[in-house]
């Protein structure tokens, strides 16, 4: 069993972004949009997409795909028909701030956060 799963895992690789500054709910929008697709894909919509939680996860797109490299070092990219196994939103920490409001009263703000896992996965099995 143990070894099995120490398979599967070999084909995986993920990356992390933790505590960015956006709200998880627009950050869904943007990882909706590339959920199961090849990252050839998922790259070019990132790329021309015009919302700021592209950008981020763009860049963490490519951290993944440098962790799957540095796990399958002989391995070809090509070859490996990588795609976006996962890619899961849960908000972070909140950051809470009073605004003025009329008559002496104050409203909270509430400043959210997330954190996005992304997990890749291979269709072909790479021998390392």
């Amino acid at each position: 069993m143990a070894e099995r799963l120490k398979a599967e895992k070999k084909n995986l690789a993920f990356a992390k972004l933790n505590n960015c500054p956006t709200s998880p709910r627009k950050m869904r929008l943007v990882a909706d949009l590339i959920r199961g697709k090849k990252i050839e894909m998922a790259l070019a919509i990132l790329r021309f997409n015009q919302k700021e939680a592209s950008r981020r996860l763009e860049k963490l797109l490519m951290s993944a795909i440098a962790n799957w490299e540095a796990k399958n070092e002989d391995a070809n990219i090509e070859d490996a028909d990588l795609f976006i196994k996962e890619i899961r939103v849960d908000g972070g920490t909140m950051l809470k701030r009073l605004r003025p409001a009329p008559q002496g009263r104050a409203h909270r703000i509430r400043k959210r956060s997330n954190h996005v896992t992304l997990v890749l996965g291979s269709n072909n099995n790479v021998e390392s």
